[in-house]
């Protein structure tokens, strides 16, 4: 048969071909890699990113000079004393014997030091009804979330012993493990449910069993390789837990997708009376090389978080990269081995309940859904083209008024912590108490008059500005010639209101003292300082970073397709996308539309770095059903179709597993949206959202629309762009010698633009 006989050329055909070949050594080459790379990743340990470098800015440079100094500042705890009727004040007997317990019992612990009662640091609240007792951690302040459990219990203790009163511990050590146990049991939620989820809705796509075990299996091992990968790797870009988690999130999603492209492509040529060999190299050809041009472009993607400067970002970017490098990589290499090994055997384990599904297009017809929403569509495209924009642009409006800021406590957590409710009574009773500005003050001499009268005029300053009421503490290194001062911001958990303060600590107080003398550096650090320079570093590689995604996706597409048209729509079509999540995310988490829904009330903001994030991962994942439907658009073209046919061929024939991919992505990816940390569900319910309007609106209505419009011009390539490489050879056999209706060929012998 002439389709045996033609050499299919390109790295995807090739891979493909080969691994079917060689199925053992490739099933063997899989393995190997898999244990070595996790192997060699424990062996090297994994190396996190250090408090030092999550910033920039001031709150940077106050760590590095706390660094380099040597100063090691313990994770400072405070217990709330507080009256819980109008009667009882801190100089009351009773008050004064539970502030006396709480000393002994956090003492006992012999894990703490420096304990002070707040009758002697004046710790009391103005109105006389609450105290802290005050006291730092022992040990590293970094793991202290570690050691606070006995702390937590004695204080717990005492408050049994005191029921007239409220005790409540809060501060670095207990609010790190809130934090900790919070987000490690959301994930484990999060973990525990993605891949039964993921593989329910398989079994339901394939009806077979081992079928739906094969990409829920490939996309795992690339996840447990990509770990290994992130401990080598973090010796050169540290990593962190939550790139960790962004990792498995990506890779789940892109792994079994990246399969579920190649599986069902091979299912279809076997369904329409190929043989199991030649089915093989069709879809190696096709969606082989739809998940090498989309596999490039998540990378690329991706690897835009490099250009922000945070480290927290970068490490997500790079975990993100490797593990759809690998998934890719996996699916073109191990998968066609698999599946020759496999066989006619990859039907078994038939679900009784689930007839035995014909794939798309394995008869021509493809989706009846799809095929009756084209047929509106291509009828009237102008139409379908106005009213889908409209309609994402309406979704998108909402996006214009985003206020994003690093959320509270109480923001991310809402009133489901104790810990929530403490951090709010302490900032009621001392504004800014738990979160103050820290002045990290370096000189030559800290001791030299000048400087100590800068100190005295920056702490009464501090105060007569109304930055701060007080009190302000100062600490001073003697040996490191380092002075830390504490300013507790007028404003406390008040995000706005603490950033005024900051700013006239900023902008007023400091230049008019510390600022006159000679030599003196006095970064300002703390809670909201760390987020306003965050913000302001996150606000500066926005444009970086948008450029440079948008700029080599549209290189990649032009690239891949030849086709200057295909390339400026897909970059749009993905921009449209993208703004329609973001209008999503503030029409429930900031205006709070149906925020009950998804239990996020009283948000009213949208975490800093996610709208940055998700315009990176959606962008990067939007190009895996794009990339996928195109491709089969461009290769009905090819056979010799007109561009309708070939646009109705190409979106019916590919719906089946666009909906499959896409009902699997939306399901991981609202796992996310039922977590408890309001972070986590803003990402998953904005990921969801726009994987669900992508594979519908984008590339069941407007696609085709647009596309039909345009004609033969998708196909528009200018003369002076025929140079570029060609990278479009990766075409099923058939696809070779294309029969041109209209009997027009470029320079090449290709239909013209093609």
């Amino acid at each position: 048969m002439r389709n045996q006989e033609t050499r299919v050329r390109g790295i995807a055909a090739r891979a493909g071909g080969w691994s079917a070949r060689h199925r053992w050594a490739a099933v063997g080459i899989w393995v190997l890699f898999v244990v070595l790379a996790m192997g060699l990743g424990s062996a090297a340990g994994r190396v996190d990113v250090k408090d030092s470098d999550q910033m920039g800015g001031e709150t940077h440079t106050a760590a590095r000079i706390v660094e380099e100094a040597g100063i090691d500042e313990p994770a400072s705890e405070s217990v709330l004393v507080q009256a819980k009727a109008d009667g009882l004040k801190a100089t009351d007997a009773e008050f004064r014997a539970a502030v006396g317990a709480v000393v002994t019992a956090v003492e006992k612990t012999g894990k703490v030091t420096g304990v002070t009662s707040p009758y002697d640091a004046k710790t009391i609240s103005k109105d006389g009804r609450s105290a802290l007792v005050q006291f730092d951690m022992r040990g590293e302040a970094d793991t202290a979330g570690d050691r606070v459990e006995p702390v937590l219990k004695a204080v717990e203790g005492v408050q049994k012993e005191h029921q007239s009163l409220r005790i409540e511990e809060i501060g670095g050590a207990s609010m790190m493990k809130t934090f900790d146990d919070a987000f490690g049991d959301d994930f484990k939620k999060a973990e525990y449910s993605a891949v039964p989820v993921a593989l329910g809705i398989l079994l339901v796509a394939f009806g077979a069993l081992v079928a739906a075990l094969v990409p829920v299996a490939l996309a795992i091992t690339a996840i447990i390789a990509t770990m290994g990968l992130m401990g080598l790797v973090s010796h050169f870009q540290p990593m962190s837990e939550t790139a960790n988690s962004v990792m498995l999130l990506v890779g789940l999603a892109v792994g079994v997708d990246y399969c579920l492209f190649y599986l069902r492509r091979e299912r279809e040529e076997r369904a329409a009376g190929r043989d199991a060999q030649t089915a093989l190299r069709i879809a190696a050809a096709t969606s082989g090389r739809a998940i090498v041009v989309s596999g490039v472009t998540v990378c690329v993607a991706m690897a835009g978080m490099l250009f922000t400067g945070i480290a927290e970002f970068e490490a997500m970017g790079l975990a993100s990269l490797m593990v759809v490098a690998v998934a890719m990589v996996g699916s073109v290499t191990v998968l066609p081995a698999l599946l020759s090994l496999l066989g006619e055997r990859v039907e078994k384990g038939r679900v009784p309940f689930l007839r035995r599904r014909r794939p798309s297009g394995s008869t021509g017809e493809g989706s009846r859904f799809w095929t009756a929403v084209l047929k509106r569509v291509l009828a009237k495209p102008l139409l379908a083209a106005v009213v889908a924009v409209g309609a994402l642009l309406a979704v998108a409006a909402p996006a214009l008024g985003m206020k994003t800021q690093n959320l509270t406590l109480d923001q991310e957590f809402g009133d489901s912590l104790p810990i929530v409710q403490t951090y709010n009574r302490v900032n009621e009773a001392f504004p800014g108490g738990s979160d103050p500005a820290e002045v990290v003050v370096k000189a030559d001499d800290i001791n030299a008059p000048e400087v100590r009268a800068a100190l005295a005029d920056f702490r009464e300053r501090a105060i007569s500005s109304g930055a701060s009421r007080g009190p302000v503490e100062i600490t001073t290194h003697d040996e490191q010639n380092v002075a830390l001062v504490y300013v507790p911001l007028v404003g406390g958990s008040d995000q706005d209101k603490a950033g005024e303060s900051l700013d006239k600590l900023r902008d007023d107080v400091r230049p008019a003292t510390l600022g006159t003398v000679d030599g003196v550096e006095a970064p300002i650090t703390g809670q909201v300082a760390g987020n306003k320079d965050f913000n302001d570093q996150l606000v500066g590689s926005v444009l970086p970073v948008f450029a440079f995604v948008v700029v080599f996706a549209f290189l990649l597409m032009l690239l891949s397709f030849r086709s200057l048209t295909v390339a400026i729509t897909s970059i749009v079509l993905n921009l449209l996308s993208v703004g329609a999540a973001y209008g999503i995310l503030v029409a429930v988490f900031q205006h709070g539309w149906g925020a009950s829904l998804v239990g996020a009330e009283g948000v009213g903001a949208i975490i800093t770095w996610l709208p940055l994030f998700l315009f990176v991962i959606l962008f990067g994942l939007s190009m895996d059903y794009h990339v996928f439907v195109v491709s089969r658009i461009r290769e009905a073209r090819l056979r010799g179709r007109s561009t309708r046919d070939a646009i109705q061929h190409g979106v019916v024939t590919t719906a089946g597993v666009v909906t499959s991919a896409a009902v699997i992505m939306v399901a991981v990816f609202a796992i996310f949206g039922t977590l408890s940390m309001q972070s986590m569900k803003q990402m998953g319910v904005g990921l969801a959202a726009a994987v669900l309007i992508d594979a519908t609106i984008i590339r069941g209505v407007l696609l085709p629309a647009v596309m039909s419009l345009l004609g033969e011009r998708n196909w528009y390539l200018p003369k002076w762009l025929h140079r570029l490489p060609d990278l479009t050879h990766d075409e099923s056999p058939e696809a070779i010698a294309p029969t041109v209706r209209d009997g027009e060929r470029g320079e090449r012998g290709e239909p013209v633009g093609v």
